[in-house]
């Protein structure tokens, strides 16, 4: 196919499919001409995957590029694997920012700081400030019992790890830490107002939730 039928494949414009090609996310399509390339059902799958990273993961081009070839490379340790997930969603912590709080909450939840990256836990740390810094800071059991829930969900990601092969393990550890975030996020809401709604009740759905099925 042409590129324009590429872009119409994938409702993605034509200029940005260029722009995709110059910056390395997209593989060259095959060239029957100077100018025109022919393009397959390849370059539709990568594009869906590009604009999976970009769109729902909310990754930038450079982040990218780094999970795409991590895919498409992928390192012979397993472990290794997570880390090029969440260094693509995690930025890089400043050497100044403290960690020793992070470190605590995992001894005390028997995670082992010496598994988890430093970038990860100073995550934690300032997202624990800009709670503290905005007037809330949540009692110990509330954060006990998310790091229970939070345990079960990550035993539930790691036993779903296949190991037929490297590529195959790294797309699914890569793609589903990446993209299953937004599904935990709306998952989390969802929750949040049955709970809601069954303590304190209500006189119906939101209007918000749109008629019931």
């Amino acid at each position: 196919m042409r590129i324009s039928q590429l872009a119409a494949a994938t409702d993605i414009p034509v200029a940005t499919i260029k722009y995709y090609l110059r910056e390395n996310l997209l593989h060259e399509g095959v060239l029957t001409s100077a100018t025109q390339a022919r393009y397959d059902d390849s370059h539709v799958r990568r594009l869906k995957l590009i604009r999976a990273l970009i769109g729902t993961a909310g990754l930038s081009v450079s982040a990218a590029r780094a999970v795409l070839h991590g895919i498409e490379n992928p390192p012979d340790s397993r472990h290794e694997l997570l880390g090029i997930a969440h260094q693509a969603a995690t930025r890089p912590a400043a050497d100044d920012v403290e960690i020793a709080g992070a470190q605590s909450l995992l001894a005390r939840w028997g995670w082992g700081a010496e598994a988890c990256d430093r970038s990860t836990q100073a995550a934690l740390v300032q997202a624990l400030q800009g709670l503290s810094d905005a007037g809330f800071n949540p009692p110990e059991a509330l954060l006990d019992r998310y790091a229970a829930a939070m345990r079960d969900i990550a035993e539930a990601d790691v036993e779903g790890v296949p190991t037929d092969s490297p590529e195959a393990t790294m797309q699914y550890v890569v793609l589903g830490t990446l993209l299953m975030e937004p599904v935990l996020l709306a998952m989390r809401r969802l929750a949040q107002q049955s709970a809601s709604f069954r303590r304190f009740g209500g006189s119906g759905t939101p209007e918000s939730a749109g008629p019931a099925s």
